[in-house]
């Protein structure tokens, strides 16, 4: 006989050693098993369920009171203050990330970066200056709430795949906060920020700093105090092995300017000559005379060369240089910067920009470009900046330049071909010399990955049709016509050939490796996710580009394992690597293995593992994972990934209540919608932000089932929008209820900007599919983003009815079932936080069931451990009321385990399935 709960707020412990199986010869004697108890359908929505499989009418009542008292004040409290989700989901939260890595430049060395877990709310609500885009922390003249690192470890890698003894690098007091770390390009030093917090005057200690890769030993690199660091825009970078070049605080700035009591004057915005400038809504853009003097105060920088000893050198006038690019060759640097006039309608990215040339030795060469304020680039996809862009260093020439022009004025509207041009010049021209033209372009221009000399991919885009191509060029041999290596639906994953593998050159730039082999010709690799309707098995491909031809030499396991590429290990100073030597780093897990990583190495394949990462939440170690496909009513075909709790079981446990969570997406054919693009092989790690930690409170979870807005040949998506939102949710719904693990009345949908968004709309247009909602950061009047949101490039004068119908807050009076809006106060994007409070209002004011929670300080995503732990309470507060109430309880494990696939786990499932026959908590 089983006891009885004593009271609704303790949690109901066995001991396996015990007596809760049938034999307890056979009982395992690890830990504990924890069941949680949910509410009653007779109950009010605040109640406990008073029924258990065993026990009195006497102690019910008991239990019944108390949980009445439990969760009034419960429902009291929730308005008071940051709140903390159950243990066992915390527990989940709170589990640090693991390391970061960055591989030397010549892959004999791995650094492995130590990562925090969530910032406290304090470090959010230090002051900050929100300027033209971005957010300023004026005490260290960095940007606002960078994450950091807290130490460094480097590890050699040993010709057999190994790693060998831990180097930790050293020097900097403890409590440091490191950032920017970057090899030097011999890959024989590391070059890093450490900045400290003054806690008597909150002043920011910021400097650089470099260590020995061999001994780990590391020392400031700029001793001087009169040296401050300008960290706004990129800070340094490795002009040779030896030298580094610094953006720095000019040393006559003086004071911040102060805001005057008296404004300047009045603030103006003018169109007195009819300019069609058409902007998508954002608040942090400049405001005033005055902050234009804070941004010009914060971002100005003078440039100075650094050596290894040092010695310390000026380098071009103070500016606000955004980039810093030495050439391969180390002899030029290219200086991008922004200046005058600014925009109070566009960020800095959109300013007049300058682009020049200078020798390392501070010799200014010529001016590549001057562009000018650049509002009027229109919202259309597709549409540029006028003139020279993305300019370039080719990676693998000492000190050539390549760039792209539009020859459509830079609008997508306009039809003209070519639409792109794609240039290139020496840095230093000789004899007036014109630029070189490498290729013409019918799309828009996407990238050039380079391969010496001899051949370079140049990839070409047109979002409207979906088309993309690659092309293989011969930059240096004019004799050889350009030929269309692939061309195909950009949606199409099942037909994406991989991306080229990259090689590390000693100047410290990436080019395509170049593949020796038996074979005449010139190969290369492609990795890809490689995307099948059995699910993504990623793969190796050995490519000829004279003829076009693949050879798959690798693949990931079907079965069990989803194996990825992440980079070549092999080094040769011309990128050049014989097949039968190829060394790679890869990643490799399972669905209740952790991603470990490995060196793989040919010819034989085989591989070392080089880390050992316990599993982050061992209590959902045996959680049930699965890629299901199913079928809308207009035969699209859809996908979801479906997670069930340990030890569940839907033909002797019945239905459980269930959460939805999803984000919509766009296509242009129905084919493309249907494609499989997940593994089921894939590990579950559980983030502070994903549905999963509902697994710990005994919730079924379907994620991202695909919600896909068609929008064939000429038609647009949107215009249809509703109907195929509500119809891939019925399919899902249907699904999940027919497979029986779902209770049909028992579903919650949720999702995150426009997750919320389709949240909201659900409620409004399928009320019969789910019991309430969670909206996280939506935007809910579209009308308030009249020049286009997301895909949509109509605006709300070219499609008014569209806008009006998608638009939430235009149908709050036909939301009946609860929903919980959520919403950082110092969202930047179309998303304000304004969003929310007027959803809030309309549903408020038709007699909705609803909450509001704005959260201080956060952005579009939130940051802060306080904020985190207290969206996921009343998260669980909220599903818990309108979801796991009114349905019969459900029992959750919670088991503590040293890893998950110590030969404990199988024994604790076993156990745990006998413990669902045993304790069977019954329908009210």
């Amino acid at each position: 006989m089983l006891p009885l709960l004593q009271r609704p707020d303790q949690h109901l412990r066995f001991t396996h050693a015990n007596s809760i199986t049938e034999s307890s010869s056979s009982a395992p004697s690890h830990r504990l098993l924890r069941l949680l108890p949910r509410r009653s359908r007779h109950a009010h929505p605040f109640a406990l369920s008073t029924k258990c499989a065993a026990g009195s009418s006497s102690d019910a009542s008991v239990e019944e009171d108390d949980a009445e008292k439990d969760l009034s004040m419960r429902h009291q409290s929730a308005e008071l203050g940051y709140r903390r989700p159950p243990k066992q989901i915390e527990e989940i939260v709170d589990v640090p990330p693991n390391p970061s890595y960055i591989i030397s430049p010549r892959r004999d060395r791995i650094m492995f970066l130590k990562r925090r877990a969530m910032p406290p709310l304090s470090d959010l609500a230090k002051p900050e200056n929100v300027l033209s885009g971005i957010r300023i922390d004026p005490g260290s003249n960095m940007r606002s709430r960078m994450s950091f690192y807290t130490g460094i470890t480097v590890h050699m890698l040993m010709d057999n795949g190994t790693l060998g003894p831990a180097k930790e690098v050293h020097g900097y007091a403890d409590g440091a906060k490191i950032n920017f770390v970057t090899w030097s390009p011999d890959g024989q030093h590391m070059a890093f920020t450490v900045r400290y917090e003054d806690k008597v005057d909150s002043s920011v200690n910021l400097s650089l700093w470099v260590a020995n890769a061999e001994s780990g030993e590391a020392r400031p690199l700029c001793i001087s105090e009169n040296i401050r660091l300008n960290a706004i825009f990129e800070l340094f970078v490795w002009v040779n092995d030896s030298t580094v070049l610094v953006c720095t605080i000019p040393s006559s700035r003086g004071n911040p300017p102060k805001k005057p009591l008296v404004p300047f004057g009045p603030r103006i915005r003018s169109n007195e000559h009819k300019n069609v400038v058409q902007m998508r809504a954002t608040k942090e853009m400049l405001k005033d005379l005055h902050e234009e003097q804070l941004f010009d105060y914060y971002a100005t920088s003078q440039l100075i060369l650094v050596s290894m000893d040092g010695q310390v050198k000026p380098i071009a006038p103070p500016a606000i240089y955004t980039a810093l690019d030495p050439s391969p060759n180390e002899k030029y640097l290219m200086l991008t910067s922004v200046h005058r006039p600014y925009s109070s309608i566009v960020s800095y990215e959109r300013f007049p920009k300058k682009v020049e040339l200078w020798t390392v030795d501070g010799t200014f060469i010529r001016e590549v470009c001057d562009l000018p304020l650049a509002e009027d680039i229109p919202i259309t996809s597709g549409s540029v900046r006028k003139g020279k862009r993305l300019i370039r260093w080719r990676p693998d020439m000492p000190s050539t330049l390549y760039w792209v022009e539009a020859q459509d004025g830079g609008d997508a509207n306009v039809n003209v071909s070519p639409r792109d041009i794609v240039y290139m010049e020496r840095a230093d021209p000789l004899n007036d010399e014109k630029p070189q033209v490498l290729l013409e372009l019918d799309l828009r221009y996407r990238r050039t990955s380079w391969c010496n000399g001899s051949h370079a991919l140049v990839y070409e885009h047109w979002y409207k049709t979906r088309r993309t191509r690659t092309w293989v060029i011969s930059p240096d041999c004019k004799d050889v016509s350009p030929q269309v290596l692939f061309e195909r639906s950009s949606e199409d994953a099942y037909s994406n050939p991989g991306s080229p593998i990259m090689c590390r050159t000693p100047a410290g730039t990436f080019v395509i490796a170049k593949i020796k082999t038996k074979y005449e010709g010139t190969y290369i690799l492609l990795k890809g996710q490689g995307a099948t309707p059995k699910g993504s098995i990623p793969f190796l491909d050995l490519l000829n580009i004279n003829t076009g031809v693949k050879e798959r030499i690798w693949e990931s396991s079907k079965e069990k394992y989803y194996e990825s590429v992440l980079a070549l290990m092999s080094y040769n100073p011309k990128c050049e690597i014989q097949l039968n030597q190829l060394k790679l780093l890869v990643s490799k897990e399972s669905r209740r293995e952790p991603a470990q990583y490995y060196i793989k190495i040919w010819p034989d394949k085989n591989q070392v593992q080089i880390t050992n990462y316990s599993h982050p939440h061992p209590q959902l170690a045996l959680l049930q994972k699965e890629v299901i496909r199913y079928q809308r009513k207009d035969g699209v075909k859809l996908t979801a990934t479906l997670y069930l709790p340990p030890g569940y079981n839907p033909s002797e446990d019945g239905p459980l209540p269930c959460l939805i969570w999803s984000y919509p997406g766009e296509f242009k054919s129905r084919e493309a919608a249907g494609q499989v693009r997940r593994s089921p092989n894939k590990f579950a790690r559980i983030s502070s932000n994903f549905p999963l930690l509902w697994l710990a409170r005994g919730f079924a979870v379907l994620a991202d089932p695909t919600i896909p807005i068609i929008g064939e040949g000429d038609q647009e998506a949107n215009d249809r929008y509703i109907e195929q939102l509500v119809a891939s949710a019925e399919a899902a719904v249907n699904e999940i209820v027919r497979r029986g693990v779902a209770h049909p009345n028992r579903i919650a949908v949720g999702g995150h900007s426009y997750g919320a968004f389709m949240t909201a709309n659900l409620l409004a247009h399928a009320p019969h599919l789910f019991c309430c909602g969670i909206a996280r950061s939506g935007a809910y009047n579209r009308t308030l983003t009249p020049f286009g949101f997301q895909k949509e490039v109509r605006t709300l004068w070219e499609a008014t009815d569209t806008y009006i119908k998608m638009s939430p807050v235009m149908s709050a009076n036909k939301i009946e079932k609860p929903i919980l809006l959520i919403h950082g106060e110092d969202d930047s994007k179309v998303t304000t936080a304004m969003q929310s409070s007027q959803f809030y209002d309309a549903l408020k004011g038709n007699g909705v069931p609803c909450r509001l929670v704005i959260l201080p300080f956060e952005r579009h995503h939130y940051a802060a451990r306080e904020s985190v732990m207290h969206v996921i309470w009343e998260t669980d507060r909220w599903l818990e009321m309108f979801c796991a109430s009114s349905s019969r309880n459900i029992q959750v494990m919670e088991s503590t385990v040293d890893t998950a696939r110590s030969p404990a786990c199988e024994a604790l499932a076993v156990s745990f399935t006998k413990i669902y026959s045993l304790v069977r908590l019954s329908v009210s």
